[in-house]
């Protein structure tokens, strides 16, 4: 269980692994920057297309990374 919990960074109360976290930080990243860098140069347009690629980062992080708790039913 010790090893387990080297691997894990405690992030709002949550443990989450370092390979996980950095798997969705890259992805967020790179949708983020694709989006706000191929939006059309008018005022507003690479801000929206920006928080879509976040907003899509986080769908397709949340596809690839499946969760790891357990839950218990306890009476």
């Amino acid at each position: 269980m010790k090893e387990k919990e080297e691997n894990n960074i405690e992030i709002w109360d949550d443990l989450v692994e370092i390979k996980d976290l950095v798997k969705a930080l890259i992805i967020c990243i790179i949708t983020t920057f694709s989006g706000y860098f191929m939006a059309p140069k008018d005022s507003y347009k690479p801000l929206l297309f920006g928080l879509f690629g976040a907003i899509t980062g986080f769908i397709v992080s949340c596809i690839i990374i499946k969760p790891k708790r357990k839950f218990i039913q306890e009476k």
